[in-house]
């Protein structure tokens, strides 16, 4: 039985694309025969994992078959582990367990590179006594590109860069989610780079099943997921200003957290009483049920800033609800919105954005739309057909 370890600061029940990748890379690995271990945080306040009693940090229910270790780790404002500090909190710790955990035959992590860096470090110490101990870093972006792209100090990004490298170039192999990462990947030295698409969990997310009591009984759109600088939320809220003056009564709920939150808030505060609603992030079987209930789901990535080539899984969820998105912005997701008829993929403009929520308000979405949505996700981007595929990139790294 091959022995793996996964090394990620964040993991179920947080709401979050890494969740729902490295989650469907476990359950691929167990069901492949693999004995797992997962060494992650303890869970956000507001979010109770389903281990959280079990004695000395170990758990199984989570995840089946899985033995998860959490650690208390260091979260900013809005709960999420985002920022250097945030990151040592963890990344240190993570080095004394990587060391004393039983020896694996192989570890996967999940950036920050930092964290890669530290696996490299950890598991070629490990490698100096016995047989070697391989990793695979599972690449969803390239983080010093994105630094730079947010105006972050020279320095920094050099140094970033430098990490990232660092821990590229000691991966055994490289799972990245699209082309163009993959490209990146490689030019920073990467090698062995498999391209694995997010995907979405079709049991969570589906047309059927609950819708929340507590949702608004007008129209609504909702936003749910992690909300930063490169995806640039606030465009929806702006866009509010025109949509409430189009469809009177109209909601916009955000559901998760997030470095936009405060301008949220800002802009929440301009509009009228209850034209947008901001809420705590939310397990995944709840974040379904809100965007079942939704005309809409919305979805943005900033241009310019690196992540041009990103695919958000947010996209996913609400086409597996059956719910048509609004994607505002550049990448392979509004190619797919358009050709396949899923929603509206417009420029990351306010004018376009609020007439592209206008019409998924106004018309009408029949349950043959619905279930055609959902179906296209069950063929092209499940989680069972994705996380498949990455457990064989990792179980073929170890070949």
């Amino acid at each position: 039985m091959r022995r793996v370890v996964l090394v990620s600061r964040i993991f179920a029940p947080e709401a979050a694309a890494a969740t729902f990748r490295l989650t469907a890379l476990v359950r691929a690995l167990v069901a492949r025969g693999a004995d797992v271990r997962v060494l992650t945080s303890a869970a956000p306040p507001g979010l109770v994992a389903e281990d959280a009693e079990t004695p000395r940090g170990r758990a199984r229910a989570a995840v089946p078959r899985v033995d998860i270790r959490r650690a208390p780790v260091l979260r900013d404002a809005s709960g999420y582990v985002r920022g250097y500090l945030q990151y040592l909190s963890f990344d240190l710790p993570a080095a004394v367990r990587l060391l004393v955990t039983p020896r694996p035959d192989i570890v996967v992590v999940e950036p920050p590179p930092t964290t890669g860096a530290v696996v490299r470090v950890v598991t070629g110490l490990r490698s100096l006594v016995g047989r070697p101990v391989p990793y695979v870093y599972y690449a969803p972006d390239v983080w010093s590109d994105a630094s730079a792209s947010v105006g972050a100090p020279g320095v920094v990004v050099a140094a970033l860069r430098a990490v990232e490298r660092f821990a590229l170039r000691g991966a055994k192999g490289v799972v990245a989610v699209s082309p163009g990462v993959a490209q990146r990947v490689r030019e920073l030295g990467g090698d062995a780079v498999r391209v694995v698409p997010n995907g979405i969990d079709t049991t969570v997310f589906r047309p059927d099943g609950p819708v929340p009591e507590e949702a608004p009984d007008v129209p609504f759109l909702v936003y749910a997921g992690t909300a930063s600088e490169w995806q640039g939320a606030e465009i929806f809220a702006e866009a509010m200003r025109d949509v409430v003056v189009q469809v009177p009564g109209a909601r916009l709920v955000f559901l998760g957290q997030g470095s936009s939150w405060p301008a949220l808030r800002r802009i929440a505060r301009e509009l009228p009483e209850g034209a947008v609603e901001l809420r705590p992030l939310v397990p995944a079987e709840d974040a379904a049920a809100w965007q079942r209930a939704a005309e809409g789901a919305l979805v943005s990535v900033k241009p310019g800033l690196g992540y041009d080539f990103a695919y958000p899984t947010k996209v996913l969820a609400a086409l597996a609800c059956g719910t048509p998105v609004v994607y505002a912005g550049p990448g392979p997701a509004a190619t797919d919105l358009r050709e396949h008829d899923l929603g509206e993929a417009v420029a990351y403009d306010v004018t376009q954005v609020a007439g592209a929520m206008v019409r998924v308000l106004t018309e009408e979405s029949s349950p043959a739309d619905s279930g055609r949505r959902a179906a296209w996700v069950a063929e092209h981007r499940s989680l069972a057909r994705t996380g498949a595929d990455a457990a064989q990139a990792v179980l073929d790294a170890l070949a």
